[in-house]
């Protein structure tokens, strides 16, 4: 692969990488601000890919505020993993490490956070799974590739569109 398509497969990974951290917040209840691709850094000044930015304060959300945050936070991994045919730990370095720290706030021991792990990893694999939440992503994913950024009104009209889909069938 040369430098030209292994960036394009990057940018690609990256793309469904956000547009699975948005759908899974949008799936939670939580509203999005803006979802890019576009390199900078984040908030604690660590250079990034793209970045998915859930509004403040709290959505619709389940009852399990932390357990929605971590499947948002793997939520990324699982769909690029559906591009790239394998996960990533390093591209989602940092969504990891916020899902360790979340999850050994509330279990006791490192076997419990590893059960926990795996437990909300399969739950977003499973969430993740359905048509149209898969539909969702890639809408997402290609309206990030055309543009870079997206608004959250944008994200939620795909999602929207994606969902009522789904209910035509």
């Amino acid at each position: 692969m040369n430098e030209e398509d292994a960036y394009a497969f990057a940018l690609k990974a990256t793309a469904y990488h956000e547009a699975g951290h948005a759908v899974m917040a949008l799936f939670l209840g939580r509203p999005i601000d803006k979802v890019t691709i576009s390199p900078g850094k984040s908030a604690i000044g660590v250079e990034r890919l793209g970045a998915c930015h859930i509004k403040k304060g709290r959505g619709k959300g389940s009852k399990d505020w932390l357990e929605d945050e971590v499947m948002i936070l793997l939520a990324g991994m699982v769909a690029e993993s559906q591009i790239t045919g394998q996960y990533c730990a390093a591209g989602a370095a940092q969504d990891l490490r916020f899902v360790r720290r979340f999850l050994q706030s509330r279990a006791v021991g490192e076997r419990q956070v590893e059960r926990l792990e795996r437990r909300l990893l399969s739950k977003t694999e499973n969430h993740l799974s359905d048509r149209a939440l898969w539909s969702a992503i890639e809408k997402i994913a290609a309206e990030l590739l055309k543009n870079q950024t997206i608004s959250g009104r944008a994200a939620r009209h795909l999602f929207d569109e994606a969902n009522v889909a789904k209910s035509q069938r």
